[in-house]
């Protein structure tokens, strides 16, 4: 009798537990409306998604919906993209710029910065920074910002990480023998931009949204205003010029502390103004910076202005100009350049005379697609050239040049 007992309680239990578990997945289920009307049997929540019968919108559209919620009037809506180059159908979980931002990442391009100079070739300490880390870098100070204007994030985030995909190895240096050997117009950004449109993906490109394409193509200034007063040097999205602006704050921090990291220079070196206004430390100077330009920013006749302090705009222009004298024009870092120059010249020309050997190695960067369209021979090696990694040009330099033991 008591087991009969035993037993029947236990029914009971499992009965009422099982009752209790059910309304909770029904009520988490209709909290949220887009799940309404949805039939559920035995299927984990997780795994529960909108789909066309049971919800007009998906997940990509809810999420556009809520952009137009947070994001500023002057931000760019992922849903107002002026598309891509190649129209496609658009992702129902992800946002245009949220792809764009997936496709960079997973890009060949985008791995080989782990072995592409910053500023110091070769350098002996782990702690240097690589095109890889500065992109990284660029990446949450542009974020940091966006997030405190209300800007697109995602569309921010994208331009960040491709931003430098057609850099050459060995920092600028690599870029400055291409100028030289190859076309005085050829520039990294230039590059970065036909990375994206026709190198990757076996030459098909990364068919990226205009926006993105554009804050590419624009993010660079050379040796000029870090806020240009000319609009066409200035990308059509506000996302486009923050990651501009990120990109010089993220240098000169981490710039400044490799050279001194280095032994190219001293702390006691760097100018007391730039000490006294933008800080001490990487941190106090990303700091300082990033909540300048916040703060400073203005809306003008209906547009949003970029804008820092005078105090700190001229602290930012002091330190980039000794960074150019003391540290990327230094005998240390511009004789490694030098050396640069030598090996990727060589590699230059002897890609132009031996196309065989040529086509083997873009066979092994899995680049055969640069020759699509008859491309002229000048054209496929400079693609070549500013694809590889320092390793992978040192590498190749050793087995051309050097004799076999």
């Amino acid at each position: 009798m008591d087991f009969k007992i035993y037993l029947f309680f236990g029914a009971c239990v499992l009965i009422f537990s099982q009752k209790i578990h059910k309304n909770s997945i029904e009520n988490k289920i209709n909290h949220k409306t887009r799940f309404s009307g949805c039939k559920v049997s035995n299927i984990p929540l997780q795994f529960i998604l909108p789909v066309d019968n049971c919800h007009h919108m998906n997940i990509r559209e809810e999420f556009e919906k809520r952009e137009k919620g947070f994001i500023s009037p002057f931000g760019c809506l992922s849903a107002e993209s002026r598309g891509r180059m190649k129209k496609e159908p658009p992702c129902p979980i992800r946002t245009a710029f949220q792809v764009d931002r997936d496709r960079i990442i997973y890009s060949n391009a985008f791995r080989r910065l782990k072995y592409k100079t910053q500023v110091f070739l070769a350098p002996l300490g782990d702690e240097y920074r690589t095109r890889l880390t500065h992109t990284i870098e660029v990446s949450e100070i542009a974020r940091t910002i966006a997030r405190a204007m209300r800007l697109n994030e995602d569309l921010t985030e994208a331009i960040a990480l491709g931003h430098d995909l057609g850099h050459t190895p060995f920092g600028h240096g690599g870029e400055a023998i291409l100028k030289e050997i190859y076309s005085p117009d050829f520039t990294h950004n230039k590059q970065s931009l036909r990375v994206v449109d026709v190198l990757e993906n076996n030459g098909q490109g990364l068919n990226l949204t205009h926006e993105v394409r554009d804050g590419i193509v624009k993010h660079s200034k050379g040796y000029g205003k870090i806020i240009p007063d000319d609009p066409n040097e200035r990308a059509f999205t506000i996302e486009g010029n923050v990651v501009r602006i990120a990109d010089i704050m993220a240098y000169l921090n981490h710039d400044l502390d490799d050279a001194i990291r280095s032994g190219v220079i001293s702390r006691s070196q760097v100018p007391d103004s730039c000490v006294k206004i933008l800080g001490r430390t990487h941190s106090e100077r990303a700091n300082n910076m990033i909540k300048d330009l916040v703060f400073s920013t203005r809306v003008r006749k209906g547009k949003l202005c970029l804008q820092m302090s005078d105090e700190v705009y001229s602290s930012m222009t002091e330190l980039r100009e000794f960074l150019y004298e003391k540290v990327y024009r230094s005998p240390q870092v511009h004789g490694e350049f030098v050396k640069a120059k030598k090996i990727l010249s060589e590699l230059y020309t002897c890609c132009l005379e031996n196309q065989k050997m040529l086509q083997r190695e873009l066979k092994a960067m899995h680049m055969e697609a640069c020759n699509y369209n008859n491309q002229p021979t000048e054209r496929i090696v400079c693609d070549f050239i500013a694809s590889m990694t320092d390793r992978y040009a040192l590498d190749l330099y050793e087995k051309i040049f050097f004799p076999s033991p």
